[in-house]
């Protein structure tokens, strides 16, 4: 079971802000991780933008599963895992570590908060504790309350596009993803945005010895 990114984001009518992340990317090459960052940040803004307010959703690509929660007053948590990872204690999480930035950043500071500059403790704390979901008991007292929510909605990366709209085409269009990174994306083209980051650690090495950047 794999943790790979915890992320906060605020959403908008128009757009998702990214408040915070936290992320566990040593197994990941050290070449490849500022490209897997943009990518996973991109990723979650796109499942934030596309799941409606008070809804809870888990995203399944192939080998991977992007758990999202987005709050009645729009903040939104995002937990990218391996499909292995229990998706009660994931969407659990989501709801402990909103609550607990909501704590430290009131609400009406949300709109004005730059990209990446929450620093909420718990948020990178949660990431490395709950790598092993067992040590998630306490944390689960709290199931009760997720017990009355929403069902939780099951999508692919796919089924959240519109009508007309391609992957490719919203990662080669986007600004925030540098050439690097869109470069990277292309070399995998033929899997989803984060599939590549659980099949990668292979590659990652072997182009780490060769000391080639992509």
């Amino acid at each position: 079971m794999k943790l790979l990114a915890l992320q906060i984001l605020y959403k908008t009518d128009t757009s998702a802000n990214l408040l915070q992340s936290a992320y566990d990317l040593k197994d990941i090459g050290y070449f490849q991780r500022p490209a897997l960052m943009q990518l996973i940040n991109f990723s979650s803004k796109l499942v934030c933008e596309r799941t409606g307010r008070c809804q809870r959703a888990l995203i399944r690509e192939k080998i991977y599963v992007c758990h999202v929660y987005v709050r009645h007053d729009n903040l939104c948590g995002v937990l990218i895992c391996d499909e292995e990872y229990p998706e009660r204690v994931a969407q659990t999480l989501l709801t402990k570590a909103t609550e607990d930035f909501s704590t430290q950043y009131p609400a009406d500071t949300w709109i004005n908060m730059a990209d990446g500059s929450g620093s909420c403790k718990k948020i990178d704390e949660y990431l490395q504790k709950y790598q092993n979901p067992t040590e998630a008991d306490g944390l689960m007292k709290l199931q009760s309350e997720l017990d009355e929510t929403k069902f939780i909605l099951h999508n692919t990366l796919e089924s959240l596009l519109s009508r007309g709209e391609k992957l490719d085409n919203l990662i080669e269009r986007s600004e925030e993803l540098s050439l690097q990174s869109k470069m990277f994306y292309a070399t995998f083209m033929h899997y989803s945005p984060l599939l590549l980051i659980f099949s990668i650690p292979t590659q990652a090495k072997k182009t780490n010895k060769c000391c080639v950047i992509l």
